[in-house]
């Protein structure tokens, strides 16, 4: 006979240990359920004591798979079942919850698995043991501190988020117990982690705590994170010497964060959420953005990519140098200052020539799509701002109708000192901004008919206008997908209907327009001269079998 081994089978032995439930698969389960014997065993001192050590401390590495895996998985899963009087049996031990911080200590190596579990016990007694919990690490604050050290782990890192307060339920319920942590140097700890740690987890966890204060903490923590002196510290950082890029651009994803015009006011702290579209939208402070326009200048420099070396293989040729995430971030920055609508900021990315500088990386990079994505933004933004300045700047210093002209008629890549030269002994590619450019070129007509500078600039460029007749009018039509009929252009009536019912081998089909609408396609350019003779030679081979209906 073969007899199965519960739970229950081991609580009525006489003797038995710990090791034996955990190694029980419905332990778990019976934790959920409240057994009452269970729970008992469970909530004593030396049993609480014992599932704490196969959290924090490291099994030895001859041991057996259960000590190293089950044991400190269920031992976590035991905790984060929620039951009352385990949960208290070690908030309110000082021992016990010395042991459990003890994996915060300096040492070696912190695993990432028990720092997983160590970090789901915190956060449940966070949750459900909120004000002991507060008052102990208020009595032992260098667990902040060891917190920061270990933020490039990224359970620790949801762990600090938390305590700092930056949770909707935790600061609203539990104000007093929190508020101390206003006035510790948190923040100040985090920021510095750019400059003391040189690892790319620890500077986009840094970055992504910060951020996650700048949308939602407590209005003490808001108001320090906003301010010039935290915004000039921060910038130290990213524009210090011999840092790594990656302090650059995380740097940039937590201004980016505090210019972001989606964050909304509810209550006493700020809210992220980029799908509410109701509520009062945040006023960036003035001097949030006064203190990240002093050290523009020095940003803007490094869009220069004139001095650099490096080069990137692509498959339509090389990069030299490659754009680089962090040039990508600068433009990303800018088009989200841009956004702000700050008089001051305008007035400085004039002076500097940010956005001349930037539409020549458009047209050096031409298939940085993500690259083409912020500066249409920034664009868009020039042109529907209410400062007629700027918008002179982007039409005359900046010459974007110009700049745009001189690309559809160079639509290939040239090999010159740009930064993308295409490869040698093959044909050049079409270049990949045409679409964004198509675009933008739309969007200067529309608000040329609202605004008369604008409208008159173009008015005053022949060649604009010829262009727009004859080349961009055109390509509008032919790109209306809303003109398209899925291939079956004398079916427009029966766009309603359902495919499942269209009885396909009874229609007629106007073949003729077909392939009219695809010579259309060859004729602007499309495809490339190998594509249209294979084209055309099938369309040839093909009209010995197309009958048009009469």
């Amino acid at each position: 006979m073969i007899y199965w081994i519960t739970v229950e089978t081991i609580l009525d032995k006489e003797n038995f240990t710990l090791e034996e439930l955990l190694d029980e698969d419905d332990i778990i389960q019976e934790c959920k359920a409240l057994n009452g014997r269970l729970i008992n065993f469970l909530r004593e001192r030396a049993q609480v004591e014992q599932l704490i050590q196969y959290i924090v401390v490291e099994a030895p590495e001859d041991a057996e798979k259960r000590r190293t895996f089950k044991f400190p998985f269920v031992a976590c899963e035991i905790f984060t079942c929620e039951v009352d009087i385990i949960l208290k049996t070690l908030v309110e031990d000082e021992e016990l919850m010395n042991l459990l911080f003890s994996f915060l200590e300096p040492k070696d190596s912190h695993s990432t698995l028990l720092a997983g579990y160590f970090s789901k016990v915190v956060i449940c007694l966070l949750l459900r043991k909120t004000v002991p919990l507060m008052h102990y690490i208020k009595a032992h604050q260098e667990i902040m501190a060891r917190l920061v050290d270990l933020i490039g782990i990224t359970s620790i890192m949801e762990v600090l988020i938390r305590l700092i307060g930056a949770d909707e339920h935790m600061y609203t319920n539990f104000t007093e117990s929190m508020q101390w942590i206003e006035d510790t140097n948190v923040l100040e700890m985090i920021v510095d982690k750019f400059s003391s740690s040189d690892s790319p987890e620890v500077h986009a966890n840094a970055a992504e705590t910060l951020c996650s204060i700048t949308r939602s903490a407590p209005p003490a923590l808001a108001a320090k994170i906003s301010s010039p002196n935290f915004i000039g510290r921060l910038f130290r950082h990213a524009l210090e010497n011999s840092r790594p890029k990656s302090v650059l651009v995380n740097s940039l994803s937590i201004c980016i964060s505090l210019l972001d015009p989606k964050r909304l006011t509810l209550g006493t702290y700020y809210m992220f959420n980029r799908q509410l579209t109701h509520g009062s939208t945040v006023t960036v402070n003035p001097e949030t953005v006064e203190g990240m326009l002093g050290r523009l200048g020095d940003l803007l420099k490094l869009l220069d990519v004139s001095s650099e070396e490096s080069s990137l293989l692509t498959t339509y040729g090389k990069l030299q140098p490659p754009l680089g995430k962090h040039r990508l971030k600068i433009v990303e920055f800018i088009s989200v200052l841009l956004t702000v609508g700050s008089e001051a900021a305008e007035k400085e990315l004039i002076r500097h020539g940010a956005v001349r500088r930037i539409l020549d990386l458009f047209f050096e990079y031409p298939y940085n799509n993500f690259l083409h994505h912020h500066v249409e933004n920034i664009i868009l933004s020039c042109l529907e701002c209410k400062n007629a300045p700027l918008i002179e700047h982007l039409l005359h210093e900046c010459n974007l109708v110009g700049k745009i002209l001189e690309a559809e008629k160079n639509f290939t890549l040239k090999d010159s000192n740009k930064p993308t030269v295409p490869a040698e002994g093959r044909l050049p590619p079409r270049i990949g901004n045409i679409g964004h450019l198509t675009r933008i070129s739309n969007k200067l007509i529309q608000l040329g008919n609202n605004n008369s500078e604008i409208h008159a600039y173009l008015q005053e460029n022949s060649e604009w206008n010829d262009w727009q007749i004859n080349v961009l009018s055109k390509r509008n039509t032919l790109e209306n997908i809303y003109q398209w009929a899925c291939g079956r252009p004398t079916a427009l009536h029966d766009r309603g209907r359902d495919s499942d019912d269209d009885d396909y081998q009874n229609r007629d089909y106007d073949v003729a327009a077909l392939a009219n609408n695809l010579s259309q396609a060859f004729r602007y350019g499309i495809y490339s001269n190998d594509d249209v003779d294979e084209a055309q030679g099938s369309l040839e081979r093909d009209d010995e079998f197309i009958t048009v209906p009469s």
